[in-house]
Protein backbone atom coordinates (compact mmCIF):
# COMPACT_ATOMS: atom_id res chain seq x y z
CA UNK A 1 0.00 0.00 0.00
CA UNK A 2 2.69 2.46 0.96
CA UNK A 3 4.97 1.78 -2.57
CA UNK A 4 1.09 2.38 -4.43
CA UNK A 5 0.35 5.60 -2.18
CA UNK A 6 4.15 6.94 -4.15
CA UNK A 7 3.39 5.99 -7.39
CA UNK A 8 0.10 8.14 -6.66
CA UNK A 9 2.10 10.93 -5.35
CA UNK A 10 4.92 10.37 -8.66
CA UNK A 11 1.91 10.54 -10.79
CA UNK A 12 0.76 13.66 -9.59
CA UNK A 13 -2.99 12.17 -8.81
CA UNK A 14 -2.77 13.82 -5.36
CA UNK A 15 -0.34 15.43 -2.77
CA UNK A 16 1.08 13.77 -0.14
CA UNK A 17 -1.31 15.48 2.44
CA UNK A 18 -4.12 14.50 0.37
CA UNK A 19 -2.97 10.58 0.36
CA UNK A 20 -2.55 10.56 3.62
CA UNK A 21 -5.33 12.44 4.81
CA UNK A 22 -7.70 9.95 2.33
CA UNK A 23 -6.55 7.29 4.07
CA UNK A 24 -7.29 7.99 7.27
CA UNK A 25 -10.79 9.69 6.70
CA UNK A 26 -11.62 6.71 4.35
CA UNK A 27 -9.96 3.71 5.51
CA UNK A 28 -9.70 4.93 9.09
CA UNK A 29 -6.32 4.36 9.39
CA UNK A 30 -4.63 5.79 12.15
CA UNK A 31 -1.56 7.65 9.69
CA UNK A 32 -1.43 7.59 6.45
CA UNK A 33 0.79 6.03 4.27
CA UNK A 34 3.42 8.24 3.41
CA UNK A 35 3.83 9.45 6.84
CA UNK A 36 4.60 5.98 7.62
CA UNK A 37 6.62 5.68 5.10
CA UNK A 38 8.92 8.38 6.99
CA UNK A 39 8.36 7.06 10.32
CA UNK A 40 9.81 3.56 9.03
CA UNK A 41 12.72 5.29 7.04
CA UNK A 42 12.38 5.15 3.22
CA UNK A 43 15.60 3.30 2.81
CA UNK A 44 13.94 0.54 5.17
CA UNK A 45 11.00 0.71 2.81
CA UNK A 46 13.17 0.49 0.04
CA UNK A 47 15.40 -2.82 1.02
CA UNK A 48 11.90 -4.19 1.80
CA UNK A 49 10.39 -3.85 -1.63
CA UNK A 50 13.57 -4.67 -3.52
CA UNK A 51 13.65 -8.09 -1.75
CA UNK A 52 9.63 -8.78 -2.39
CA UNK A 53 10.59 -7.98 -6.12
CA UNK A 54 13.15 -10.32 -5.93
CA UNK A 55 11.36 -13.22 -4.29
CA UNK A 56 8.26 -13.23 -5.71
CA UNK A 57 9.06 -12.58 -9.03
CA UNK A 58 6.24 -10.16 -9.12
CA UNK A 59 6.60 -6.42 -11.02
CA UNK A 60 3.92 -5.31 -8.91
CA UNK A 61 6.22 -4.83 -5.87
CA UNK A 62 8.91 -3.09 -8.10
CA UNK A 63 9.73 -0.19 -5.97
CA UNK A 64 8.49 3.37 -6.98
CA UNK A 65 11.30 5.38 -8.70
CA UNK A 66 10.44 8.59 -6.61
CA UNK A 67 11.16 5.92 -3.57
CA UNK A 68 14.75 4.90 -5.32
CA UNK A 69 14.80 8.87 -6.05
CA UNK A 70 14.39 10.25 -2.23
CA UNK A 71 16.90 7.90 -0.91
CA UNK A 72 19.34 7.95 -3.59
CA UNK A 73 18.93 11.82 -2.25
CA UNK A 74 18.97 10.97 1.62
CA UNK A 75 15.93 11.88 1.83
CA UNK A 76 15.14 9.02 4.65
CA UNK A 77 11.97 10.29 6.43
CA UNK A 78 12.22 11.17 10.12
CA UNK A 79 15.52 9.98 10.78
CA UNK A 80 17.32 12.53 8.19
CA UNK A 81 14.69 15.27 8.65
CA UNK A 82 13.28 15.00 5.11
CA UNK A 83 10.89 12.69 3.39
CA UNK A 84 7.51 12.82 2.27
CA UNK A 85 7.40 15.64 4.98
CA UNK A 86 9.53 17.84 6.63
CA UNK A 87 10.96 17.26 10.42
Amino acid sequence: MINEAIFVLQEGIASAAEIDEGMRLGCNHPIGPLALADLVGLDTLLSVMEVFQRDFGDPKYRPAPLLKEMVSAGMLGRKSGKGFYGY
